[in-house]
């Protein structure tokens, strides 16, 4: 078993003047290491097509976590779903990726853009083999995964962007390629690729698109711990078993609040060196401390990078704040976000004197909900989570 891992990132925007996507994605995890994910593009738009994507992916994702064929899911799909009067098929496009033991991806492929893959930056043309099922003709790739690996996913309202407005055929999907390598190289993360990828295409419609259109990207990287640590133990006797517990741990440290990093200093016989440089003014300023990777204040910052979270899983429209902010929040979620595949969360359930103060919105429910927030978003994202209380 290697130490790869799959990060997944999708978003859709919709046909101007529908209030419902007729894409849809779904994900279903078999194991830790094994996943399948499935774009499903349904006939038409609106009500119709979000009904008939969304149970096209529904059945292909839980047959195959079931181990059946691709011939048995595609048959299901077709005799389970209505036939549409006007075009005679039942179902709509849709494109596989099945990550295995993250050693090897499977592709396939039905009506659906081909699947943009990347290796070491640059577009890679990787085989397919070609199947006819149910009178449908089905592409099928196996790709041996390396560290690096780029997948692009999209539905055809992609490289049906500009039709009579930026152009006079569509975005073509050299020219898709072409700009997805060159934003990859900047090394965001599979969400945030996805996120700019649509954004373009939504410039590309003058912001009326003339199709749903989706993209989902998954970038195959290797696993990075990352440790977090907020708030002191309630028991004062327990403080250097947690700071021990927590600098052991592999990965960079992050250490959240002022009472958290007095203790952790002392614990590593350095001080704490305030910057006081406000980067925002809604954050408090980070300081350092040697050993330490980040040190921020605690509440306020935290509950910014939830904020950020709860964005960055839905529409992630407050990406290019924290993708370029200097403040402890916006540094927070980069690590978070970017950088990380496994999360460590070290949380102090000592009730600070400072946060009984009846005038102030702070309180000890509120910090561990804020860590049971960012825990479950965290977890949404793809990222392994362990929550330690002390």
């Amino acid at each position: 078993m290697n130490d790869l891992c799959a990060e997944i990132g999708y978003r859709s925007i919709n046909h101007y003047g529908e209030e419902l996507c007729g894409d849809h994605i779904d994900v279903v995890n078999n194991n830790d290491n094994s996943l399948i994910i499935v774009l499903a593009d349904g006939l038409g738009s609106g009500v119709k097509a979000s009904i008939l994507s969304t149970l096209t992916s529904k059945i292909i994702s839980t047959l195959m976590a079931a181990d059946l064929s691709v011939e048995e899911c595609v048959s299901t799909v077709a005799a389970t779903l209505p036939v549409c009067s006007v075009r005679g098929v039942a179902y709509s496009t849709f494109t596989i990726i099945h990550i295995v033991d993250n050693e090897y991806a499977e592709i396939i492929q039905y009506d659906n853009p081909q699947v943009i893959m990347l290796r070491d930056g640059a577009n890679y043309d990787y085989p397919k083999d070609e199947y006819t099922i149910e009178d449908k003709k089905i592409y099928r790739s196996k790709i041996r995964l390396r560290e690096g690996d780029v997948f692009v996913a999209m539905s055809d309202g992609c490289p049906h962007a500009g039709i009579g407005l930026a152009y006079n055929f569509g975005w073509k999907i050299d020219e898709i390629i072409d700009f997805v390598e060159t934003v990859e190289c900047a090394g965001y993360n599979a969400k945030t690729l996805a996120t700019i990828l649509i954004d373009e295409v939504n410039k590309l419609y003058g912001s009326k698109p003339g199709d749903d259109a989706t993209a989902c990207v998954v970038k195959i990287r290797k696993r990075n711990p990352m440790n977090i640590l907020f708030g002191p133990p309630s028991n004062p006797d327990d403080c250097n078993k947690m700071m021990s517990l927590f600098f052991a741990k592999e990965g960079k440290h992050i250490v959240c609040g002022g009472t958290t990093s007095s203790i952790a200093a002392k614990f590593l016989g350095k001080e704490v060196k305030p910057t006081l440089k406000f980067e925002s003014k809604e954050i408090p300023p980070i300081a350092e401390i040697e050993g330490v990777d980040l040190v921020t204040e605690g509440v306020i910052t935290v509950n910014k990078v939830l904020e950020y979270a709860e964005d960055f899983i839905s529409e992630n429209k407050l990406y290019e704040i924290w993708e370029f902010g200097r403040d402890g929040a916006s540094l927070i979620s980069r690590m978070l976000f970017e950088e990380s595949t496994d999360i460590n969360f070290y949380v102090g359930r000592a009730i600070n004197p400072a946060h009984q103060n009846p005038d102030l919105p702070i309180n000890f429910n509120i910090k561990m909900n804020l860590v049971k927030g960012l825990s479950e978003c965290l977890t949404k994202m793809g990222k392994r989570i362990k929550v330690s209380y002390f």
